[in-house]
């Protein structure tokens, strides 16, 4: 990528192409395939006659170093340009280095629950994970995504969205359309230590044309808040908020917040399907202590879900 480009289109206004050019040290020619390959990357770049070129919007890119000095103490902090998953670089990163914490303004590969496939379109969104390694295996780990899913709505209430609400057993909604989402991915063995990879990923700024392709409602925060929201303040108040919650959860585990999850419940007494090997439907009770969902089955069975290889869809 050419910084000196990417940084002359990142205020969003029309640039001419022979300007560029001359920024860039590059031909005219030169500066379409450049063009060509940021739009690669998921970046929404403008071409018209006359005008030349702009970003559909300004881009703000991540500040590495404000956010480690944002970063609670003895927290690391990387970002970089671009990666194949932050989860999966995190994961073979050495342990005697958590916390740990990698943003990236791209992902070639980013992951999603189920293995589904993660949009990370070029400086759109946040996309963190975050490292941590506990002494010993915390006894209540399936409600570990319950209680990221906490930390998160807290630090959308401190970039200003007070609204958001979680759906069982790790996305983030606004106004019935998916925001962001949760993966944890863990290592170690029952009774030892225990490390833990927690994946999240936020629409900020994300356009309808980055978004091509998405099979279902989604909104971004720009949007929810119908205002420009700045990347490098949620990012900073996600390493807050996680590492406080983190924190505690491994000497408290899931009840510290039991009562908030519950208050951010997006389908609690609403009627849900449960998919899987055996669908289900009733409706939703809220969950237990291990962070299972209580089911009210049609059948007029109570059930609690692990959340597994399900899936979980308002009826």
């Amino acid at each position: 990528m050419n910084e000196s480009l990417l940084a002359t289109l990142a205020d969003g206004v029309w640039h001419s192409g022979e300007a560029l050019a001359v920024i860039a040290g590059i031909t005219r020619a030169g500066l379409a395939k450049r063009v060509d390959k940021l739009r690669e990357l998921g970046l929404d770049v403008e071409a018209r006659q006359g005008l030349g070129y702009r970003l559909a919007q300004p881009l703000e890119r991540l500040d590495a170093a404000s956010l480690q000095d944002a970063a609670p103490s003895g927290l690391r902090v990387a970002v970089v340009d671009s990666t194949d998953s932050t989860n999966r670089q995190l994961l073979d990163a050495p342990a005697a280095e958590d916390p740990q914490a990698l943003f990236a303004e791209y992902q070639t590969a980013g992951r999603g629950r189920r293995g589904r496939v993660w949009r990370s379109p070029y400086g759109a969104n946040v996309y963190l994970s975050l490292a941590w390694s506990f002494a010993a295996w915390p006894p209540q780990l399936t409600a570990l995504p319950l209680s990221v899913g906490v930390a998160c709505a807290r630090a959308l209430r401190d970039a200003g969205l007070a609204r958001a609400q979680i759906k069982w057993p790790n996305d983030l909604w606004v106004d019935r359309r998916k925001l962001g989402g949760i993966l944890i991915e863990h290592r170690g063995e029952a009774g030892g230590a225990c490390r833990v990879v927690v994946g999240i990923g936020i629409n900020v700024a994300m356009s309808g044309a980055q978004a091509d392709g998405i099979d279902q409602a989604w909104i971004s925060l720009d949007e929810a808040l119908a205002a420009k929201a700045s990347r490098n303040a949620l990012a900073a108040a996600l390493l807050q908020r996680l590492h406080a919650v983190l924190s505690r959860f491994e000497h408290e585990g899931f009840a510290p917040f039991a009562a908030e999850w519950n208050a951010l419940d997006l389908t609690r007494d609403q009627p849900v399907r449960i998919s899987g090997t055996a669908p289900i439907d009733g409706i939703a009770r809220g969950v237990d202590e291990i962070g299972a969902l209580i089911i009210d089955g049609a059948d007029g069975e109570r059930r609690a879900v692990h959340s597994g290889d399900v899936s979980l869809r308002l009826a």
